[in-house]
């Protein structure tokens, strides 16, 4: 045994007399068989649990975890370097991939956590760091905020380990929070016919956002798509139209092309025999009709309802209707075959069903 594993297991065998030597650089826990990694560089000890009982995968896990330490060795970037400069570095090359709205959400993220980490240097935050975090700007936050937040800190953490300032990831410690379920209050055919009747009850700089609200209920377009949507992207003649997105592309940033459905066709039939477009004109000019919407529902007694309620409402229909889940999937962009929508969606199927079920009268006596 040369000087490094003696000192490795004069240290280890101190604290811990039921850990065992049984491998270069790997331990086994002789009470619950957990093997461990204790990796020596430079003077600097990097222990770490397998977390698992089986020797070869541990022994596998050991080689990824000598190649981490290697690299944090040597790194790429200076060593010196502050977590507020890392995450910059690292939110410049990743925000190309992120929507605009999407990218200024995570600005958001990282001046919170620049509070925190920022003049911290990378390659000294430890776990504890991370849960100081947790406890001083957790407390302050929903969860869906923690979550997201989390979400870029693991990110930062893992950039630092390909470039060589971490052996390991210290914020993967942080339990992601669970999300409170919230009650989707999808309008009824009534209430929907309502709204619209409402709104178009009002003078005609109205009339733009009924059309929304009607084009979000009959095509189950998202808010942004819809407003995206140009003459030239309806094909009266093929029965079709195309969901782009506009510049900004649709969420998945993937086009589909969707049928005209029959109340989507008349809608938009009317539309265009009255504003003789250009093909290039965009179908609705308006971006949103959020107050027109929560003036109609306050004056109709209705529940406050919002832009993607209605693309809820398609949905709901759709399945009142009979359409498999993966064909309205395909329809509403998901691309998950229809996992989502069944998640989302089930109980009004199961509801669906149990009022047909009602119809099936006939009895052998």
């Amino acid at each position: 045994m040369n000087k490094e594993q003696s000192d490795f297991t004069t240290t280890i065998e101190r604290a811990k007399p039921f850990f065992k030597r049984v491998g270069q650089c790997l331990y086994r826990n002789s009470e619950n068989g957990i093997y461990y990694a204790l990796v020596k560089k430079r003077g600097k000890q990097h222990r770490k649990s397998l977390k698992t009982t089986d020797r070869q995968f541990a022994e596998r896990k050991l080689t990824d975890f000598r190649s981490l330490v290697s690299r944090s060795i040597a790194p790429t970037k200076d060593r010196n370097m502050t977590f507020m400069e890392l995450a910059k570095d690292w939110f410049d090359a990743a925000k190309t991939r992120y929507k605009e709205s999407s990218a200024k959400g995570a600005e958001v993220c990282f001046r919170m956590l620049n509070k925190h980490f920022g003049l911290l240097p990378v390659r000294n935050i430890t776990t504890a760091d991370c849960h100081d975090w947790e406890k001083k700007r957790g407390a302050d936050l929903s969860a869906s905020s923690f979550n997201h937040e989390r979400t870029f800190l693991v990110a930062v953490f893992n950039y630092a380990m390909r470039e060589g300032l971490m052996a390991t990831n210290p914020a993967l410690t942080l339990a992601r929070r669970k999300m409170p379920k919230h009650k989707v209050i999808i309008p009824t055919k009534e209430q929907f016919a309502t709204l619209v009747k409402t709104i178009r009850a009002y003078d005609n700089r109205a009339w733009d956002g009924a059309d929304l609200v009607e084009i979000l209920a009959y095509s189950g377009m998202r808010l942004s798509e819809a407003t995206n949507m140009v003459w030239s992207e309806v094909d009266f003649d093929r029965g079709q139209f195309v969901v782009t997105g506009g510049a900004k592309g649709t969420k998945n940033h993937e086009a589909r092309a969707v049928p005209l459905f029959p109340a989507l066709r008349a809608l938009l039939e009317r539309m265009k025999q009255q504003q003789q477009p250009q093909p290039t004109q965009r179908v609705i000019p308006i971006n949103t009709a959020k107050k027109v919407i929560a003036h109609a529902c306050q004056q109709a007694g209705l529940p406050h309802f919002h832009h993607h309620l209605f693309r809820h409402f398609f949905v709901s229909q759709a399945i009142e209707n009979g359409v498999d889940f993966k064909t309205i999937s395909a329809w509403v962009g998901h691309k998950d075959g229809g996992v989502l929508v069944a998640k989302t969606y089930g109980h009004l199927n199961d509801v669906h069903s149990a009022e047909m079920a009602k119809k099936m009268t006939f009895f052998v006596n």
